[in-house]
């Protein structure tokens, strides 16, 4: 079974559905690691002062963010701790909105959810409701102290978290200043029908395992032939462990009713709840960027 990264529940109304979050990704790709070629040992980054070309303690490094061009202002580690969100360990769904309305570059990234303890028939029970309304539920979830915005939506018969991108860090496309030659071009008929043609030539269906990444798996080949013939050097590398994370969350399933019948009064303090949030994600978009 795949392991779960979180745990916590999904909450909306006095409903909760207790979950585990689970990876729906693999990283693609080479890791190429630095070695000394004299040692072969690890090659690891050091801090640099880069004005100096010196290393620098540890205990000497501060986090600033550039209020102007060359001046920075110092926040210390409790400030920072200070304005990062509360982990609630719960996914609170705050609307319900079509799938369609959600803009594809928000998009970011996709992970499975796992009903735990007891919680099957209410997982069950919103995935249906979803499937049979079209809808999609959006949240804000709190995963290792990273605020995050998120819809969650059927897929067969599982429960998916797709993680959004926040709306202040995607750009529009008049970020790309396009010219009236673009955006107001002239197009013939013949161009057109033509350009059609070839999109009907080329129609598809979408073929998961014919697309692969060639460059991995000539890379790949090159390496297992090095090591058939020899060319093998011995390195050690430190193990890690992937910080997995609990929660005692309790199933109230029972409490569906009770949730409809005070539906408004959680729809009354809905902005308020999300102009909290909103608040809450300052900081720590202020810090990313730091």
């Amino acid at each position: 079974m795949a392991r779960a990264i979180w745990k916590g529940a999904i909450s909306f109304g006095l409903v909760h559905i207790p979950v585990s979050l689970v990876s729906a990704t693999s990283s693609s790709g080479i890791d190429f690691d630095w070695l000394d070629e004299r040692t072969m040992d690890p090659v690891g980054y050091k801090r640099i002062n880069k004005a100096t070309g010196k290393e620098v303690a540890s205990e000497h490094i501060v986090k600033g963010v550039e209020f102007e061009k060359g001046r920075y202002v110092i926040i210390s580690e409790d400030e920072i701790k200070a304005a990062l969100p509360e982990a609630t360990r719960t996914i609170d769904i705050f609307s319900f909105i079509d799938s369609a309305a959600i803009p594809l570059l928000n998009i970011y990234k996709p992970y499975f959810l796992s009903p735990d303890r007891r919680g099957e028939k209410v997982y069950a029970l919103l995935r249906e409701t979803l499937i049979s309304t079209g809808k999609v539920a959006l949240a804000n979830v709190v995963v290792r102290t990273k605020q995050n915005l998120a819809a969650l939506m059927p897929l067969e018969s599982a429960l998916v978290l797709i993680m959004l991108r926040w709306p202040s860090e995607v750009r529009g496309v008049s970020h790309l200043d396009l010219k009236a030659d673009v955006t107001e071009a002239k197009l013939s008929k013949k161009e057109l029908d033509m350009a059609k043609r070839l999109v009907e030539d080329m129609d598809a269906e979408w073929e998961p395992d014919e697309y692969r990444n060639t460059f991995e798996d000539d890379i790949m080949a090159l390496v297992e032939e090095k090591a058939n013939a020899g060319e093998i050097q011995a390195v050690e590398a430190e193990d890690t462990d992937e910080e997995r994370q609990t929660a005692d969350v309790v199933d109230l399933t029972e409490l569906l009713k009770r949730s409809l019948g005070g539906s408004k009064t959680a729809k009354g303090g809905k902005s308020r709840s999300r102009k909290s949030d909103d608040a809450d994600s300052a900081p720590a978009r202020k810090k990313k960027s730091g």
